[in-house]
C-alpha cells in the first residue's frame, strides 16, 4: 500500500464491487435452471437470453475494460490512427447480421456449444475441430490477462499497490463464475454498461467545459502531435490509409471468432435476437468514439504519464471529485469482470467439448461436462492471473496481438461451412496451418508489430498481418480442396 490512498474513491469502488459480487452469486437463481447438471445451463445460460440481455452481454464482453483504457491510450500516443476501432466496430455488425443467425440455427438444431462443435459437425474432422479449439483457447488467455491490466491500472490510480487487491478481485470473480456460469456476467453486464455510459457521457460534457471547449481540446492535441512529429496527428497520413483500412477490416473479421463473443451468440434464444442485436449494438460504437476522445482531452488537461495506459485514470483523478473518480474506476474494473468471466467460460466450453469429451472421456454425462467446464474456468483464470503476476505486461500485449491474428484464421473453417459443402477438411486445415505459420513468422520478424510491408515497383505498402494471413489461408484452402478433390476419385478408381 502507499501513503496516498484515495479513501473516498476507494470506498465508492468497494461499494460497487461488492454490489456486483452479490449479483454474481444471486445470478445462479436468475432465470433458474440446473446450472450444475448441463453445460447448456452453466456455459450458455440455458440458451434463453433475449434481445436486451444479449445486447448487454455481447456489448459487455466486446467493449471491455481494456478497451476503455487502451483506445484512449492509443489515441493519446498516435492520434487519428487510434480511431481504427470505430470503423471496425461498424464493419462487424453487417457481418454479424448476415452470418451469426445461420450459425445460431446450426448450433441450436444440433446442440453445439462451441465453434469447434460446428466445424466438426460440418466436416467430420477431429483434426480440424482440434485446430479451431486450440486456437480459441490460446487466443483467449492473453485477452483475459488484458482485462486484469485494465483493472490493475485503476486500482493503482486509487493509491493501492502490490498484488493482493488484484488477486482478491479475481478470486471473487472465479467463485461466482464457478457458481453461476454465464448468468453471472449476463446479470452484471446491466450494471457495468449503465455505469460506463454515465462515466463517458459525464466526461464528454464536463471535461471540455472545464478545459475551454472542444476547440481547445483539439488545439492542444494538435500542438502536442506537431511537436512530437512522425506518424502522429489529428488526421491520417497518406501512408496510413492502407494500414488503417486493413487493420479495421481484419479486426472486424476476427471480433466474432473469439470464444467469448461466440458464447453470447450461442446463448441467444433465437436467430431474430441476433439480428436485432446487430442493429442495436452500433450504439456502443458511438460510446467508443466518445471514449477515444479522452485521449485528446488528456493533452488539454496537461496530463503527464509514464505509460499511455494511465491516461484515463489520471484524467478522472485530476478533473473530477474523488467520489466520481471512484465511480469511474469501479465502472472500469467491473468492465473487466464481465468479459473476463465470459472469456473463461468460452475457453472452458471449448476445452470440455472439444478436448476432454473428444479425447479423454467421450461418454461423459451432461452433468460431467458442466463439472469439467467449471473446473477449467478456474484453471483458465489462474493461468491469466499468473500471466500478469509473473511475466512482463508487454508479453500479454504482444500475445493479444498474435491472438487476433490467430483467431481470424478459424474464420474459413467456421463460416464457409455454414454456406457451402464444397471445401474439404484437409484443405481448410492446411490453409489454417499456413495462415497461422506465415502470420506468426511475419509478425515475429517485425518485432511483433501488427503490420507487414510489401514492395511493388518503387512503392512500399503496409497492411495488417492478420488480414494478409487470412487471404493466404483462403487461397491455400481453395487450392488444397481442388487437389484433394482430384486425388480422391483417382484413388477410388485405382482401388476398384
Amino acid at each position: 500500500m502507499t501513503d496516498h490512498i484515495a479513501w473516498v474513491a476507494l470506498c465508492v469502488f468497494i461499494f460497487f464491487f461488492a454490489l456486483v459480487t452479490v449479483m454474481g452469486f444471486f445470478a445462479a437463481r436468475w432465470k433458474s435452471g440446473p446450472v450444475s447438471e448441463h453445460l447448456d445451463e452453466w456455459g450458455l445460460g440455458g440458451r434463453q437470453f433475449g434481445t436486451w440481455i444479449t445486447w448487454f452481454l455481447v456489448g459487455g464482453d466486446f467493449y471491455t475494460a481494456y478497451t476503455v483504457i487502451a483506445v484512449p491510450a492509443l489515441v493519446y500516443a498516435v492520434g487519428a490512427y487510434g480511431f481504427f476501432a470505430l470503423p471496425y466496430t461498424i464493419i462487424v455488425y453487417p457481418f454479424v447480421f448476415a452470418v451469426m443467425p445461420v450459425l445460431w440455427k446450426k448450433a441450436h438444431a444440433s446442440g453445439y456449444v462451441t465453434a469447434a462443435d460446428v466445424v466438426h459437425g460440418a466436416y467430420g474432422s477431429r483434426a480440424l475441430e482440434l485446430a479451431v479449439a486450440l486456437t480459441g483457447l490460446v487466443a483467449t488467455m492473453p485477452y483475459i490477462a488484458l482485462q486484469l491490466i485494465g483493472m490493475e491500472v485503476v486500482i493503482k490510480a486509487m493509491g493501492l499497490s502490490g498484488e493482493l487487491p488484484i488477486i482478491a478481485a479475481f478470486v471473487i470473480l472465479a467463485l461466482y463464475t464457478y457458481s453461476s456460469g454465464l448468468r453471472a456476467p449476463a446479470l452484471i453486464a446491466f450494471v457495468k454498461d449503465i455505469m460506463i455510459y454515465i462515466v463517458v457521457l459525464a466526461a464528454v460534457v464536463v471535461v471540455p467545459a472545464k478545459l475551454g471547449g472542444y476547440g481547445a481540446v483539439f488545439s492542444a492535441a494538435n500542438d502536442a502531435f506537431t511537436a512530437k512529429g512522425g506518424a502522429t496527428g489529428l488526421t491520417l497520413k497518406p501512408s496510413q490509409y492502407l494500414p488503417y483500412a486493413t487493420l479495421a477490416l481484419g479486426s472486424a473479421l476476427a471480433a466474432f471468432m473469439y470464444p467469448h463473443t461466440l458464447t453470447g451468440i450461442f446463448a441467444s434464444k433465437s436467430a431474430d435476437t441476433i439480428r436485432k442485436n446487430a442493429i442495436l449494438l452500433p450504439a456502443y460504437t458511438l460510446l467508443l468514439g466518445l471514449i477515444a476522445l479522452l485521449g485528446y482531452m488528456a493533452y488539454a488537461a496537461n496530463i503527464k504519464v509514464t505509460s499511455p495506459n494511465d491516461v484515463v485514470p489520471m484524467l478522472f483523478k485530476t478533473l473530477f471529485p474523488e467520489w466520481f473518480a471512484g465511480f469511474a474506476f469501479s465502472a472500469i474494473a467491473i468492465g473487466a469482470l464481465v468479459p473476463a468471466a465470459v472469456m473463461s467460460i468460452g475457453a472452458a466450453n471449448l476445452f470440455t467439448r472439444n478436448v476432454w469429451k473428444s479425447y479423454v472421456n467421450p461418454d461423459i454425462s451432461h452433468a460431467g461436462e458442466a463439472s469439467v467446464a467449471k473446473i477449467t474456468s478456474l484453471v483458465v483464470k489462474v493461468g491469466a492471473l499468473a500471466f500478469i503476476l509473473f511475466l512482463p505486461t508487454q508479453y500479454a500485449l504482444d500475445l493479444q496481438l498474435l491472438g487476433g491474428l490467430w483467431i481470424v484464421q478459424t474464420l474459413p473453417a467456421l463460416v464457409f461451412g455454414l454456406f457451402t459443402v464444397w471445401f474439404r477438411a484437409e484443405g481448410l486445415l492446411l490453409g489454417w496451418a499456413v495462415g497461422i505459420g506465415w502470420g506468426t513468422y511475419t509478425a515475429w520478424s517485425n518485432g511483433l508489430k501488427p503490420l507487414a510491408s510489401i514492395t511493388l515497383g518503387d512503392a512500399s505498402y503496409s497492411f495488417y498481418v492478420g488480414l494478409g494471413a487470412l487471404l493466404l489461408n483462403i487461397v491455400v484452402a481453395v487450392l488444397a480442396t481442388v487437389v484433394v478433390g482430384l486425388i480422391s476419385p483417382a484413388k477410388r478408381r485405382a482401388a476398384a
